[in-house]
């Protein structure tokens, strides 16, 4: 599909792009080579081909959903500047 300097035109006024009338043919040439590649694309038989979400179409290994670390929270506290009933105490930000 060939595209005239005037579509170009509009195409580049409605994407924002101020385009000098000396790159119209080129820009015309790339966007024509563009819209001939979307018309392959939609030459294709697809009838078969079942969609896909992801180009991967995989299950990732999970591993088994186990502890690894105990409770450290009496070990961790003790070396924090202030904390009390298990919590830690932080410094009034919002008056």
């Amino acid at each position: 599909m060939a595209l005239d300097n005037e579509t170009v035109h509009i195409i580049a006024r409605l994407a924002r792009l101020n385009i000098d009338d000396s790159e119209l043919e080129k820009y015309g040439s790339e966007l024509s080579n563009i819209l001939n590649l979307v018309e392959q694309m939609e030459a294709v038989d697809t009838s078969g081909v079942e969609p896909m979400t992801h180009p991967f179409d995989a299950t990732l290994r999970m591993r088994a959903d186990e502890i690894s670390e105990g409770n450290q929270r009496e070990k961790f506290q003790a070396i924090a500047p202030s904390s009390e009933n298990g919590l830690y105490l932080v410094p009034k930000v919002i008056d």
